[in-house]
């Protein structure tokens, strides 16, 4: 069972205000719970209405044969990101925790709780791993080091997306990662909010503007130009 701090949505909840397949909750539960909807979370199918979903849970609609990731927006709101074509067979995976379990068998804890035993080596806690959905097993991992794309989970700087500059380590307190995203603006937040989705480039589909915070000035500025392209056209 996933763990419910880190899903904080039922699965009834995006069917309904994000995919817009219902008009209101008992429509929603009414198409999860039935045999030929197909709804699947991870590849696995679920008609549990308050299956738990959360950060990074791939929703896959059979029926219309289309797949979503769950993501944070540059405001930290969920949002449902479509996937392309073979993106849907895949998650990435924060590691928790890597323990030694009896018999000295090697084990890491995700962020979703699931128990992956004999992993690579060089797999630590803090990096993240990309998960093969269909074969339940490792395909590559991505380490939590300067340079690597990292996703923001918490915090006040929840949806932004930048490359990591460096960390500062502060004992006994909280140590402090420094960031810059594609527009080049530098921000700072947490150790523990980085999810690690890339070395280079995002190996996932990110939401709209691609994790790029934009203040109110900048975001004037493109509604504007939203508003001029139309009134050009006519």
């Amino acid at each position: 069972m996933p763990s419910p701090l880190d899903h904080p949505q039922v699965l009834h909840a995006p069917c309904r205000n994000h995919l817009k397949l219902a008009l209101n909750g008992r429509e929603a539960n009414i198409i999860i719970q039935d045999k030929e909807a197909g709804i699947k979370i991870d590849n696995r199918i679920r008609r549990d209405v308050k299956f738990p979903v959360g950060i990074m849970d791939v929703i896959t609609l059979a029926k219309t044969n289309e797949s979503f990731r769950l993501l944070y927006d540059i405001k930290g709101r969920f949002t449902l990101t479509k996937l392309k074509e073979g993106e849907a067979k895949f998650k990435l995976l924060k590691v928790k925790r890597r323990v030694v379990g009896p018999n000295k068998e090697p084990y890491v804890v995700t962020h979703d709780s699931r128990t992956i035993r004999f992993p690579n080596p060089e797999i630590s806690e803090g990096d993240t791993v990309k998960y093969d959905l269909e074969k339940n097993q490792i395909v590559e991992f991505y380490q939590n080091e300067p340079g690597h794309l990292a996703y923001i989970t918490a915090g006040n700087n929840v949806g932004r997306v930048g490359s990591i500059l460096h960390v500062e380590r502060h004992l006994g307190s909280y140590d402090i990662v420094h960031l810059r995203d594609n527009n080049g603006k530098s921000f700072a937040t947490r150790a523990s909010n980085l999810f690690i989705i890339g070395n280079k480039k995002s190996s996932i589909t990110l939401p709209e503007r691609e994790g790029n915070y934009l203040n109110i000035l900048e975001e004037k500025a493109l509604r504007d130009d939203k508003r001029r392209k139309p009134s050009a056209a006519k």
